[in-house]
Parts: structure tokens; C-alpha cells; sequence
């Protein structure tokens, strides 16, 4: 089997994933996976599109992550695994789909407007 890849995005993160067959292995920007996300939420979602096809120990992930934080990084992450698992494997995408792992949240922050305090808010309005 050749390399696969696909990329995920969320919010400023970038997720650059490399799918092989192999023993499971998660290699995130050159660090394991539990060092790069300590938090075991975070990295219970990057493992959710591996974990729902049952392919967890099938194949070695190699990741190149940027931008954003934590929390945006893991779900672009999860979604550019599950892109990845579909080019391997159409048949994956329907059970994928369901769970909203192929969905991109394309949500992303509103900038700042010059003579307000933040995007939406404005300063308090005076009468006198």
C-alpha cells in the first residue's frame, strides 16, 4: 500500500496526515501522540474516525500540525484522518459521514473592527 494523504482544517489549524499500514503508531510533528496532546479528550477525538472503523492497530498516522490552538488542532486532525480513511477505503464513508467526522466546521473567528473594543461589541453609547 502507498502513503496516503489528506489535509483537515478548523478554525486556523492545519492538519497534514499520512496514512500507512502499520501497528498503530501516531507520530504528531515528530512527538507521540499522548506527549503532543496530554489531554485524554483531546486525544480521545483524534482517535474517534480510527476507533469507529475498529482500524486503530491497522495503520501508522504521520502528522504534520500548524496554527491554531489545541483543541482546533485535534479536530482538524480528525477530520483530515477520516478524509484519509476514506481514500483508502470508499465504504468507510458512509459510517463516517453518520457521525459527522467528514463535516468541516468551517466557523472561524470574526475580526476585530477598527473603533469598537471587539468584533460585535461597541462602546457603551452615551445620550449627555
Amino acid at each position: 500500500m502507498a502513503v496516503i494523504n489528506a489535509i483537515g482544517r478548523r478554525k486556523a489549524a492545519v492538519a497534514r496526515v499520512y496514512l500507512t499500514e502499520g501497528n498503530g503508531s501516531i507520530s504528531i510533528n515528530k512527538k507521540e501522540l499522548a506527549t503532543y496532546f496530554p489531554s485524554g479528550l483531546l486525544q480521545y477525538v483524534v482517535l474517534q474516525p480510527l476507533n469507529e472503523l475498529g482500524v486503530a492497530e491497522k495503520f501508522d498516522v504521520k502528522v504534520n500540525l500548524d496554527g491554531g490552538g489545541i483543541k482546533g488542532q485535534a479536530e482538524a486532525l480528525r477530520l483530515a484522518i477520516a478524509r484519509a480513511l476514506v481514500k483508502f477505503d470508499a465504504d468507510n464513508k458512509s459510517a463516517l459521514k453518520v457521525k459527522g467526522f467528514l463535516t468541516r466546521d468551517a466557523r472561524e473567528v470574526e475580526r476585530k473592527k477598527p473603533g469598537q473594543p471587539k468584533a460585535r461589541r461597541k462602546f457603551q453609547f452615551s445620550k449627555r
